[in-house]
């Protein structure tokens, strides 16, 4: 797998080209997470009709299902604007002592990997996320000052992907935590949908749901594959694009039909041919890969789970009885064994 291939299919990458013109710029607009759409709503009207600033909120899921969107969208909707910054940018408390001091009421400020923020820079955000208030400490020694400011009632967007990083103080401040998970085919091919309006595509549904199908549960990278799609039937298609155009298209990206990448069928015939389909330990999975621990664990694990081609077991990664199928290759007679006992088991 090509190092541009990997930047393309990973959702932890940029934005992307005109990718503000694809956000939904309201709830309503915003396909999926009903349930936490429905909580936001409900959360929102209410601090509206109090005249008050949101509680502050805590997303936490794999990367670009939306977490920034729905900062942005919280922002609008409480008719103030949205300030964006991330845990590693804020190495010293004087980086966030300036953003906060430069904020006005309902203002969102909206803190991606947050997990990364420095402890001393986490200290200083305490008192500003309980009492609207920003202590500074001037000088040193017997001689030091601390300075205290009244800040204008705002709400924090904290976003992360690894929510046990997080510290539990950091944690218990935040009212409002909420997972947000992979999208579904129907979700996706709605998104994509939208996404091909915005831009002036015109797709048809098949080839939407075509897109859907290998996104990985993914709107942002829905979204790359929307345009590579466009790529190519600017280039080699007539009219409208169809599902022969999208699957031409993503078949050259090598995307198979489960959405499953170059990556992901070399960590399953890792895991099936040099370690017998498991258990194998994430460290040692990422030595044979030559690939870094938490890009397996960001990237690839989670829709690999999700498609039940991989489990997760307190003795490491295993390959499941789908993942044998879909290799085409034929398990030892044990696991066959093992597998029979599991399913009479859960009948």
């Amino acid at each position: 797998m090509t190092e541009e291939q990997r930047r393309f299919l990973d959702p932890s990458g940029g934005a992307g080209e005109d990718d503000t013109s694809l956000r939904p710029l309201s709830l309503g607009e915003f396909v999926g997470q009903e349930k936490l759409k429905e909580k936001l709503s409900i959360f929102i009207q209410a601090a509206r009709q109090r005249g008050e600033s949101l509680d502050h909120c805590l997303f936490y899921g794999p990367p670009g299902l939306g977490k920034t969107t729905l900062a942005s969208i919280i922002a609008r909707e409480m008719g103030g604007q949205l300030r964006v910054t991330t845990g590693p940018a804020l190495e010293k408390t004087g980086d966030l002592a300036a953003i906060l001091s430069n904020l006005e009421p309902n203002d969102v400020l909206f803190i991606d990997e947050i997990h990364r923020l420095p402890s001393n820079v986490e200290e200083i955000l305490y008192p500003g996320m309980e009492d609207f208030s920003l202590h500074i400490i001037v000088g040193k020694g017997p001689l030091a000052n601390n300075i205290c400011l009244t800040l204008p009632k705002f709400t924090l967007v904290g976003a992360t992907t690894r929510l046990g990083l997080l510290t539990s103080p950091l944690r218990a401040r935040f009212g409002i935590v909420e997972q947000l998970s992979l999208y579904d085919e129907t979700e996706l091919a709605g998104i994509v949908l939208r996404g091909a309006k915005v831009l002036g595509i015109a797709l048809q549904k098949e080839a939407a749901a075509e897109i859907a199908k290998r996104s990985r549960g993914t709107p942002r990278v829905a979204l790359r594959l929307l345009r590579r799609v466009r790529d190519v039937s600017e280039v080699r298609g007539r009219g409208p694009v169809d599902g022969a155009v999208a699957v031409t298209a993503l078949d050259m990206l090598g995307l198979d039909s489960n959405g499953l990448d170059e990556g992901d069928r070399r960590i399953l015939r890792i895991i099936v041919d040099l370690f017998d389909g498991g258990p194998v330990g994430l460290s040692t999975l990422g030595a044979a890969l030559n690939e870094e621990v938490q890009t397996i664990e960001d990237i690839y694990e989670p829709y690999l789970i999700q498609k039940g081609f991989l489990e997760r077991t307190p003795r490491g990664r295993k390959a499941t009885r789908n993942a044998w199928l879909y290799l085409g290759k034929t398990p030892p007679a044990e696991k066959l064994e093992q597998w029979q006992l599991q399913f009479s088991e859960e009948e």
